[in-house]
């Protein structure tokens, strides 16, 4: 089976996702957080930190459980794109997020 490659608002979204998920994390270190949500801290680290974009369903519902994220939350902070930026920086989008 061949995976076709990403769209760049795919690729975007998934950066979306990791800033989300670092700024709900906060201070909770990434070990804790990712064996409370019984997935692998290398599996976390990624989804952080964008390199994959197309997470799981299970996965990321597990992750924002223990965050105490709901799932409609996640996926509207996520689906809403940037207006004229291009990829985005994920320190300036949590800033942003954090100051409002």
């Amino acid at each position: 089976m061949v995976r076709l490659p990403l769209t760049p608002e795919e690729v975007e979204r998934g950066q979306r996702l990791g800033a989300l998920l670092r700024l709900a994390r906060g201070e909770r270190s990434m070990l804790d957080t990712a064996l409370a949500a019984r997935v692998s801290p290398e599996t976390l680290r990624k989804i952080e930190t964008g390199r994959v974009a197309t997470p799981a369903f299970p996965t990321i519902a597990a992750i924002a459980d223990v965050l105490g994220l709901s799932l409609d939350a996640v996926w509207t902070e996520i689906s809403q794109p940037e207006c004229g930026v291009g990829p985005i920086d994920s320190r300036h989008y949590a800033r942003e997020r954090l100051a409002s």
